[in-house]
């Protein structure tokens, strides 16, 4: 029997991430992440899990984002009890991650069963339960960088350092195939830049059958940039910010950015290079993320200002209370408002946006990768308008973008932690990343003439391939995908919103007689297109003296 890879998620999308292993001795998944980004992207997480649950004898997972740990209250739900071996760290953070996302998903259930209610449908259900989640928490098994366990018959497995956040890993995994001979493969998790306050550069071994590698920044690069440059970039933001009068909002993730950003501005503020007057990091998630962080700071790099010199500032504020959150509503300029979630998908950073998008001299600062059909994406390709809540919110806002506080590598430093992983004797396959990004890094790779052509591969979602010691045996593609690929980068809601935006925003800039033709045109030509009957005459426009007439 040869060892089977599936990829369940992060195969042509930045979310979702989920392979299974199926070898003589089991089977086992390498993470289990929430799908995010546009609808039919999200609708992938509440379609039936695409293998049986207790069938998988473990789990192995890199790192404690949602994108990659999302979803493992689900399996929970349906029925596994199995062990999930991770990092010490990582397990930490997993105590209040899983949680937040099991009440993210309960609180938007009770939204969705309000609006059915609405129209006399049934209520909805959440993807999973808070009580999901915290079964998910009591199979929680820790390991040690560069320490082999053997969670499985004929499976080993050891972490090493990804550099992304607290407790990130690359996975080395050795699979017993039928032959009684070891398949050697490297799961890379998601590779942190060279440049981290926190952290040393990713390790690892050299010399696979197989590597999975993530490509989220193949094909582009960051600017080369220090730490102290990284800073500087900020105040300059800051400040201009602070000078516009506005306050600045910043969509930040939980883990990792929202503790690197507090680090910089506290260094900022001690050096007397901004002096905002207020400094909110709004989530109850990243207060208790925080606590990790000191409880791991042994683990950090040296930095240049302790948790505890950050939070004596009296100006540094992290809010919990949904009240607390709400007052920050009066405060109409010179605050710095860091919230979740960091591609404004989710969380309290949709109301700060809601509230200051409309303000001009207000400034939104993303810091980093945008998923296309997130908010953050859409805001951040210049809409003029935005769907919040159900409500077209118009952006007057000033919209900034940095990219130095990014969690992944670019592309150069994708490629160099290739390079140090290689050989790869059977394939290389490319995850986690949109397909234009996946396809830069393979050009670049082939180019290299470290791999040929046909070893490196980009799969899709649910493809599997069969795989030996001396290469890919066989390549399979689902009988039937979960989704229509066509639909992941950009799906057909993300551009009926947009029709819809642009339609109104057309008529309301017509003269009144005009948006009669203009629906008119419409109509007729859905008629043509055998979209719905022919709609019945329009009545003819009143002129404005009629118009005046009937108003007295």
């Amino acid at each position: 029997m040869t060892v089977t890879l599936h990829f369940h998620g992060a195969a042509g999308t930045v979310t979702g991430s989920c392979y299974r292993v199926v070898h003589p001795g089991g089977q086992f998944l390498v993470d289990c992440g929430l799908f995010q980004g546009n609808k039919s992207v999200r609708d992938l997480n509440l379609k039936p899990t695409p293998f049986d649950p207790k069938a998988i004898d473990f789990l192995l997972l890199t790192h404690a984002h949602i994108d990659h740990a999302g979803l493992l209250p689900k399996l929970y739900l349906e029925g596994w009890r199995g062990p999930m071996w991770m990092t010490e760290p990582t397990a930490g953070l997993l105590e209040y991650l899983l949680p937040d996302s099991a009440g993210i998903q309960e609180s938007e259930a009770e939204r969705e069963t309000r609006k059915r209610g609405r129209r006399g449908d049934e209520p909805a259900r959440p993807l999973y339960s808070m009580a999901d989640a915290e079964e998910a928490l009591k199979h929680r098994r820790t390991c040690h960088y560069g320490e082999w366990i053997e969670p499985g018959p004929g499976v080993r497995a050891r972490y090493w350092n990804a550099g992304h956040i607290i407790g990130s890993a690359s996975i080395e995994v050795e699979v017993t195939n039928g032959e009684g001979k070891p398949v050697r493969l490297m799961f890379s998790g998601d590779i942190g830049p060279d440049e981290k306050v926190f952290y040393a550069e990713p390790d690892g071994p050299s010399g696979f059958d197989y590597i999975l590698c993530e490509s989220t920044y193949g094909g582009r690069e960051r600017a080369d940039y220090t730490l102290v440059q990284r800073r500087e970039a900020l105040r300059q933001e800051i400040d201009t910010a602070l000078q516009r009068g506005g306050n600045l909002i910043i969509p930040t993730f939980a883990v990792e950015r929202s503790q690197e950003l507090l680090h910089d501005i506290g260094v900022l503020i001690r050096d007397g290079e901004i002096d905002p007057r207020l400094v909110v990091l709004d989530s109850p998630l990243a207060s208790k993320v925080t606590g990790v962080y000191r409880k791991y700071a042994k683990m950090f790099e040296d930095t240049e200002l302790s948790a505890d010199e950050l939070f004596n500032d009296e100006r540094f504020r992290i809010i919990e209370a949904v009240e607390d959150s709400k007052a920050l509503n009066a405060i109409k300029g010179g605050a710095i408002i860091m919230s979740a979630s960091g591609m404004a998908d989710a969380g309290r950073i949709k109301h700060h946006l809601r509230n200051n998008l409309i303000r001009a001299n207000a400034t939104v600062l993303f810091v980093g990768y945008q998923a296309p059909g997130t908010l953050g994406q859409i805001i951040l390709s210049g809409a003029r308008e935005v769907r919040i809540h159900g409500t077209l919110v118009p952006v007057r806002a000033a919209v900034r973008s940095m990219g130095n506080y990014s969690a992944h590598a670019d592309h150069s430093e994708l490629m160099d932690w290739i390079r140090a992983r290689l050989p790869a004797h059977g394939a290389l396959f490319l995850t986690h990343g949109e397909d234009e990004e996946r396809e830069a890094l393979r050009q670049a790779l082939v180019a290299s003439g470290r791999l040929g052509g046909d070893q490196v591969v980009m799969p899709q979602l649910d493809d599997y391939f069969e795989l030996t010691i001396a290469g890919i045996q066989a390549a399979r593609t689902p009988a039937a995908r979960r989704v229509d690929l066509r639909q992941l980068p950009s799906d057909w809601h993300n551009a009926f919103s947009d029709f819809t935006i642009r339609l109104s925003r057309r008529l309301h800039e017509l003269p009144d007689t005009d948006k009669l033709a203009l629906m008119v045109q419409l109509q007729h030509r859905l008629s043509e297109l055998g979209a719905e009957p022919s709609p019945p005459p329009l009545p003819t426009p009143v002129t404005p003296v009629e118009t005046q007439a009937y108003d007295e």
